[in-house]
C-alpha cells in the first residue's frame, strides 16, 4: 500500500492549561517534515510536558497498523476512517475519507482521560494525523491540507 502516516501527539496535564506552560505547549508544532517521501513510511512524533513539549520521533518504512488508522484500499483510492481514541469525549458518528493518489487528508482530535481508577488528575492529548495517497514531497504535511476533518472538542 503507498500510504504515508504522520501522527503527531501532544500530552500534557492540568499543569500545562494555563500560562505559562500553556504557551510552549500551544506552540508545539502539529505538522514536520517527512523523514523521506518514500512510501508505505509510518512517522510517529509524541511531545509531552514532561520533556517540555520537545519532538521524539520515529519513523518505518512499513506500512502503518491498519487498525489504528482505519485504511482500506478500494480500487486506487484509499479509505480513511480513524476509530474511536482513547478517552472521553467519544465521537459516534466518524467521518469517512476517500483519497484518490495523490491527496492528503488532516485529521485532528483531542482527548482527556484519567487513571484506570478514575482517581488521578486528568490528562488531555492532541493529535493529528496526516495521512497521504503515494509518494509525497518531505514537505507535504507543512502546507494547506486539501481535506481537513477537525474533531476537535471542548475540553474541560
Amino acid at each position: 500500500m503507498d500510504v504515508i502516516v504522520q501522527r503527531v501527539r501532544t500530552t500534557w496535564s492540568k499543569r500545562s492549561r494555563g500560562f505559562p506552560r500553556a504557551t510552549a505547549r500551544n506552540a508545539a508544532p502539529t505538522a514536520f517534515a517527512l523523514p523521506c517521501g518514500h512510501t508505505p513510511l509510518f512517522h510517529d512524533v509524541t511531545m509531552g510536558e514532561e520533556d517540555d513539549f520537545e519532538p521524539r520521533v520515529s519513523a518505518m518504512c512499513e506500512a502503518p497498523p491498519r487498525h489504528e488508522f482505519g485504511l482500506r484500499l478500494v480500487g486506487s483510492a484509499l479509505r480513511v476512517r480513524l476509530p474511536n481514541g482513547f478517552g472521553v469525549p467519544v465521537r459516534s458518528h466518524r467521518p469517512v475519507v476517500l483519497l484518490q493518489p495523490g491527496e492528503w487528508v488532516r485529521w485532528q482530535l483531542n482527548n482527556r482521560w484519567s487513571s484506570a481508577t478514575g482517581m488521578g488528575d486528568w490528562r488531555y492529548t492532541l493529535t493529528t494525523v496526516s495521512i497521504a495517497l503515494g509518494p509525497m514531497p518531505s514537505e507535504t504535511f507543512l502546507g494547506e491540507a486539501p481535506h481537513v476533518i477537525d474533531e476537535k472538542a471542548v475540553l474541560r
